[in-house]
């Protein structure tokens, strides 16, 4: 086939036909057309030369050239595509280093052969552009809510012609049991777009907590216009959900905008998610008051929360208590992933409990560590007395303030706790040594005996060994796995050492070591304090 003047405009015509159908820039498919005539033409001309073909986009006709580069001697190579200076003279005046020189040459007649590689040029080219657009089209659709028609279904995986292209909605992103048949139309949250080399993937949900919110947004005006705000959404998909929500506008009740007219809103979404039942939940700052709320329908009786840990307690009567927990623990774990709590639900009897385990194991300790008879030593629980440590160190007026101790009494308590305390602090610290800690490491400003002991004994037992530790390794910590919490365990965890505690000890020793330069430190410090004031400066001014 040779490019003649009869099928130049035909180019063009084939170019904007293709590009409308797939939906591209022309000019993308004019430029693969270019490059598979070139190709074509380096078939006939020689593969080394660099043959390049342009086609005018006002006539279509195809301008076929050799382009030659002027090169240093040393560095010649091909010497079809490059030319020394020397060469070059015959053909350029004055040519230097990195010129090229283009000659116009024949156009080429396209056998069968170029004709079908040309062909799957353009065609590959085509695809690429295709999947670019479809990118480009869907990566900031990421999060949102589409509609699509189901095409097929491949081992349990939904294929969704979604308009521009195909998604997947993946089996373990269906509601339940939900099947499909081709052509049911499907509303879907779109997870995640990527670019992958077999083109863009679209990945699909209908159990993301996100599609929940979304489905309120398109439902309730509030949210969407932002006087409602959706805080928090905890599903356990196809059979029940909790959603928090907190209203920016006092005349405005959330839950009762979202429930809607005689439930109208909330049904909407409930029907989208196949029935699922939906708690609608007021938003509030304070934790242990958010909980119970999360907790309804059950009632709760008390909360205590450990902010540290990341967990708190919940007491409720005794008949709540299966109400609370719900059916195969869903109440709880749904109030649980809607808090970012660890929760632990006990009844008022099994809180009295363990609370009369406590008083009854603080006072055998003070029993024995303090040789004192059962009613001193739970006088003494009884005053919120916990440990010997308290008792050692405590202001002596806090003493005397129980009735039946005076001044000495309180100085022979105080004496027999410190006695005590200092014993327990030696047998540690022999066992410590016995078990090879250095010197470095008991010398080290912030370990007690107790807590060097309980290095040794986990195999930390220098100061190198010590420098090497993570501050969660040391304070504990909570991680997410699966989307459970899981916690993980600190050396020092029993004595109550902070994170930001471990985190100073820990670049204390390194910098003891000269692993850290202090200078650093102090530079880093400084950059956050500043960044801290400018943030400070930014919201006053805001």
């Amino acid at each position: 086939m040779a490019i003649t003047s009869a099928n130049q405009l035909e180019l063009l015509q084939t170019a904007e036909a293709v590009a409308r159908e797939k939906m591209i820039d022309p000019g993308l498919v004019v430029e693969a057309m270019e490059e598979s005539l070139a190709r074509a033409a380096k078939s006939r001309y020689g593969a080394e030369m660099d043959i390049r073909v342009h086609i005018d986009r006002k006539t279509g006709k195809a301008t076929f050239t050799r382009v030659r580069t002027v090169v240093e001697d040393e560095e010649l190579e091909n010497y079809q595509s490059e030319f020394t200076v020397e060469q070059a003279k015959q053909y350029m005046a004055d040519p230097v280093i990195g010129d090229t020189f283009v000659e116009e040459v024949p156009p080429v007649e396209m056998g069968r052969i170029a004709a079908q590689s040309a062909k799957q040029v353009i065609l590959q080219k085509v695809r690429e552009a295709e999947r670019d657009r479809q990118f480009e089209e869907f990566k900031d659709r990421a999060g949102t809510i589409i509609n699509g028609v189901v095409k097929r279904e491949e081992y349990g995986n939904v294929i969704v012609d979604v308009g521009a292209g195909e998604a997947m909605l993946r089996r373990n992103e269906k509601i339940g049991r939900e099947s499909y048949r081709p052509n049911d139309r499907v509303r879907c949250y779109i997870k995640d777009v990527r670019r992958e080399v077999r083109g863009p993937q679209i990945f699909l949900s209908r159990t993301a907590p996100e599609f929940m919110a979304e489905l309120f947004k398109m439902e309730v005006p509030e949210i969407y216009d932002g006087i409602i705000e959706i805080k928090a959404v905890a599903r356990d998909p196809g059979s029940r959900a909790k959603i928090a929500v907190i209203s920016y506008d006092g005349s405005i009740d959330p839950v009762g905008a979202c429930v809607g007219m005689r439930g109208s809103r909330v049904q909407a979404v409930v029907n989208e998610l196949q029935g699922e039942k939906i708690d609608i939940i007021p938003w509030n700052e304070d934790q242990p008051t958010f909980l119970v709320n999360a907790l309804q329908p059950a009632e709760v009786s008390k909360v205590v929360l450990d902010e540290e840990a990341g967990k708190i307690e919940v007491v409720v009567p005794e008949e709540q208590l299966s109400l609370a927990i719900g059916r195969r623990g869903q109440n709880v774990r749904l109030a649980s992933q809607l808090t970012a709590l660890d929760i632990d639900i006990m009844t008022e009897a099994e809180e009295s409990a363990r609370r009369q385990k406590e008083f009854e194991s603080r006072t055998k300790l003070f029993m024995d560590s303090l040789d004192l008879d059962e009613f001193f030593a739970q006088l003494l629980v009884s005053e919120g007395f916990t440990n010997l440590e308290e008792v050692a160190y405590v202001e002596i007026d806090e003493l005397l303030v129980i009735d039946g101790i005076d001044e000495g009494t309180a100085n022979e308590l105080q004496t027999r706790a410190r006695e005590n305390l200092e014993a327990q602090a030696k047998a540690a610290l022999d066992n410590a040594r016995a078990l090879g800690v250095e010197d470095s490491l008991v010398e080290f400003e912030g370990l007690t005996p107790q807590m060097i002991e309980a290095l040794a004994q986990d195999g930390v037992k220098t100061l190198e060994d010590f420098a090497t530790c993570a501050d969660w390794e040391l304070a504990g910590g909570w991680t997410s796995v699966d989307g459970e919490r899981v916690k993980d365990d600190g050396i020092l965890e029993p004595f109550e050492l902070s994170l930001e505690d471990a985190q100073d000890m820990v670049m204390t020793a390194r910098v003891l070591l000269g692993w850290v330069d202090p200078a650093e430190l102090e530079a880093e410090a400084e950059e956050v304090e500043d960044d801290d004031q400018d943030e400070t400066a930014t919201e006053a001014g805001a």
